[in-house]
Formats: C-alpha cells, structure tokens, sequence
C-alpha cells in the first residue's frame, strides 16, 4: 500500500465518525496502540523541538525502509504522532522524503486544535522527514 492508500484509508475510518469526540476518541486510540518506547529511548536528542507536549521520536533505516518508534507524555499528542507513524512507517527514506502529509489538512485536527498543538502537527512532519534524510 502506498503512502497516499495509507492516508486515504485513515481519512476514510476519520470520517466514519459524526463528532469530534468521536474522532478524538479514535486518534487516542492509534496513540496507544504504538509500540512501547523504551525509556533510554526518551532523550533529549529524541525530542521533536517546539511541541507543547513532551513528543520523542526515533528513526532508523532497515532493509532500506523507514523505521519509527514514537511517544508523548499526552495521550492525544501521542495520537497525533500516531497518525504519521501509520503513514511513513515501513516507507523507504525517498518516499517518506516526497511525501505529500496535506492529509493532515483534511482530518480537520487542525480547526479543533489549540494553534499550539496545530503547529505541532507540523513539527511532526517536518522531523519525520528530516530523520528519512538523515538515513537516505
């Protein structure tokens, strides 16, 4: 499946819902089916920089794919980093490089955000491919 299929069907299940609790309630729910990030993973180097929440990240490149490990100290933070770890996790670093990530306009979080938080959204994605340079 590719980056835009992934994206397409996280759009599809977001618009199953009728409300925003609802919604909230399913981004939540992604946050805490991510894999368990190792405490010594939690680093300041992991940090994402400019997030209200406390967000790490960790990447690395096996097999020529992309590989993401995230976490927050916020649940719906953590749904949030969610989302773009479905997408790009698996992806090689090219193809998380190019990414087009507007999707995350057409979830609508934005518009039920905090600005802080919203911009947030935007720092994920930047480090997400930032990282995918780093292995390319």
């Amino acid at each position: 499946m590719t980056i835009a299929e992934k994206q397409e069907e996280l759009l599809d299940e977001l618009g199953l819902f009728q409300d925003w609790t609802e919604r909230y309630e399913y981004i939540i729910g992604l946050g805490r089916k991510l894999p368990e990030m190792a405490k010594d993973l939690q680093t300041p180097d992991s940090l994402i920089k400019g997030c209200q929440s406390q967000v790490w990240l960790n990447a690395s490149c096996q097999n020529a794919k992309m590989n993401f490990l995230a976490d927050s100290d916020s649940v719906i933070t953590k749904g949030m980093i969610a989302l773009f770890v479905r997408v790009l996790d698996g992806e090689s670093p090219a193809d998380v490089i190019q990414a087009d990530l507007s999707f995350i306009d057409r979830t609508g979080l934005k518009e039920h955000l905090a600005p802080t938080r919203a911009n947030a959204l935007n720092l994920m994605a930047a480090e997400m491919k930032k990282r995918a340079v780093e292995c390319s």
